[in-house]
């Protein structure tokens, strides 16, 4: 004899139903669920002009309050830019409630920003759940026994038996381009005071990328407006790019200059601070104002007061916000500062959520949580409006071990990186990139011809220079030949020295290319090498326009221009007194 217990349907109404209503109310129930139902009347004298049907966790609310509720949920679909009242009133007119069941579950454990349900059967991966008081949570694990979600709000209002309801969407974020110079928290929400934005859209933070026949080849350039960059390791729109180094070493400092480079340049630049002080990301934003990138630049912080919640999806919401404007035709640029710091938040989420510890107590799939980040960056078809996003990662090293586990995977997601070494930032090199490790896996298919033709042996001269200067740090006597060559490399090396916020035009670079690697500076004292290129920029922009403007227009280095460059700056040290 089986002494299992039928399932149980409980019906919540103020009145007990007639003998007639309990058989369609049974029907309904085996047609559903299946033979063998039991029905359960309980009495609720708040439920008025209708009943409430509960089945497991599944809850028909036919009950006034209910049919309200529906009808709030389909005023809520309606969009119109122009005149709401004609939509509103089709609405009404033809609004039939409906019998659907609105799943709820029971949550059993909450802390630290982490919430344990159970009851959800049918949730889903990313599915925004709805807590009391107005609290929202993304889905984040899957498990027989439950469901565990993050948190975006103080958990203190949620407790162990509170009553959690889907909303059958996935978690996403309001776009528009009234977030233009606003800066915004990983919700979307602003928090710079200045009120509130305008959405033209709801985008979804987690979405598919691109397929290969959406995509077209990387070929156009984005100037960073750094000579050690643009020259040898040129960026292309729609190129994921990593910037690694030692913590201090001027990575934010590069990102932060090819945003102001992108003036004028019809780039919208997105800025996602992962894990940094206000205090600093308010100064960003002043220096963003002070000079004119702030107009075209959207700054998404989760700064480190906020919980893990809110540092994981923030990259993803930045993506985002720059998918909407890219899927318009327009060029995105967006730096996540930094993926090292997302890692940690992903590792503290996935250890509340009790996923095995891997490598470095990270989860097996660290790696997707930041290839499916960055592969959405892409320069799209001219069929899909030709739009780019270019990303900017950066990740932090330990003593510069870029073999370590977060380094490496994120290396290899990249087409390519930028290295800071600090050994060259303390030093006085800066930016300090190192020529040996950096690389673009793009090169220069996405490089303006005359700064390809101009930078031609520049990595080869400073590669030379590097290996004989480690050969010759302990020598006592070189010979003429050897002393020119290192002249000639440190040369270079002062040439690719450049203040932070002084971004170089696409002429300037040329210029200052073709003039150091044809010896124009061979005279020039070392002390004085960077400021006489400066002086001579000041003078070919000044008595030399119409060349300028011709490098500019044309991104082409003729040998007739060449020659000039090269006469003009030779000419230019000899009147220095050099």
């Amino acid at each position: 004899m089986s002494d299992k217990r039928p399932m149980q349907a409980f019906l919540v109404s103020a009145k007990a139903p007639s003998a007639e209503h309990e058989a369609r109310f049974l029907t309904f129930l085996t047609k559903k669920y299946g033979e063998g139902i039991e029905l359960v009347w309980k009495k609720d004298e708040t439920v008025k002009n209708g009943f409430r049907l509960e089945v497991g966790s599944e809850i028909y609310d036919w009950s006034a309050q209910g049919r309200f509720a529906q009808f709030k949920n389909a005023l809520g679909s309606i969009k119109a830019e122009n005149d709401v009242i004609p939509l509103l009133k089709e609405k009404v007119g033809n609004w039939v409630p409906e019998a659907y069941a609105e799943e709820r579950g029971i949550v059993q454990s909450v802390g630290d920003g982490i919430a344990t349900v159970s009851g959800l059967e049918h949730a889903t991966y990313g599915e925004v759940l709805l807590f009391s008081g107005g609290i929202r949570g993304m889905v984040q694990e899957l498990d027989e026994n439950g469901v565990g979600c993050i948190l975006f709000g103080d958990d203190e209002q949620i407790s162990a038996g509170s009553i959690v309801c889907r909303s059958g969407k996935p978690a996403g974020i309001p776009v528009g381009h009234g977030m233009l110079g606003r800066i915004v928290n990983a919700l979307g929400a602003p928090i710079d005071g200045k009120g509130d934005i305008e959405e033209e859209a709801f985008y979804p933070v987690e979405k598919p990328a691109p397929g290969i026949i959406d995509r077209q080849p990387v070929n156009a350039p984005l100037e960073t407006g750094i000579l050690a960059i643009d020259s040898m390791f040129p960026i292309g729109r729609g190129q994921r790019e990593l910037i690694i180094g030692d913590r201090q070493t001027g990575k934010t400092a590069i990102a932060i200059d090819t945003i102001i480079n992108q003036k004028g340049k019809d780039v919208i630049c997105i800025y996602v601070a992962i894990g940094q002080k206000a205090s600093s990301i308010a100064q960003l934003a002043q220096n963003l104002k002070k000079h004119g990138a702030m107009d075209y630049t959207i700054i998404v912080n989760a700064s480190a007061s906020e919980p893990a919640p809110y540092l994981y999806v923030a990259p993803y919401a930045g993506c985002a916000i720059g998918e909407y404007f890219m899927e318009q035709g327009k060029d995105v640029l967006i730096v996540y500062d930094d993926l090292s710091k997302h890692a940690v938040a992903y590792r503290t989420l996935s250890l509340l959520l009790e996923r095995s510890p891997g490598r470095e107590a990270y989860p097996g799939d660290v790696f997707y949580l930041h290839s499916r980040l960055l592969e959405r960056s892409a320069h799209l078809s001219d069929a899909k409006g030709g739009g780019s996003m270019t990303a900017l990662p950066i990740a932090e090293t330990q003593s510069g071990d870029v073999s370590a586990y977060i380094p490496t995977n994120i290396i290899s997601i990249t087409d390519g990186q930028i290295f800071l070494e600090s050994d060259l930032f303390y030093s006085g090199q800066r930016p300090a990139v190192n020529v040996g490790l950096s690389v673009s896996r793009v090169g220069s298919a996405a490089q303006y011809p005359a700064v390809k033709k101009a930078s031609g042996a520049l990595r080869l001269s400073l590669a030379q220079y590097r290996e004989m200067e480690v050969f010759t740090q302990f020598a006592s006597d070189l010979d003429a030949a050897t002393k020119r060559q290192l002249k000639f490399g440190t040369e270079l090396m002062t040439i690719l020295r450049q203040k932070q916020f002084s971004p170089f035009k696409m002429h300037e670079q040329v210029i200052l290319l073709v003039a150091a690697l044809n010896n124009a500076f061979q005279n020039v004292e070392l002390d004085s090498v960077l400021s006489t290129s400066k002086d001579m920029l000041a003078y070919f922009n000044t008595n030399y326009a119409s060349l300028c403007k011709d490098l500019e227009t044309s991104g082409d280095l003729t040998d007739e221009n060449k020659e000039k460059i090269i006469e003009i700056a030779r000419e230019f040290t000899q009147k220095a007194g050099w």
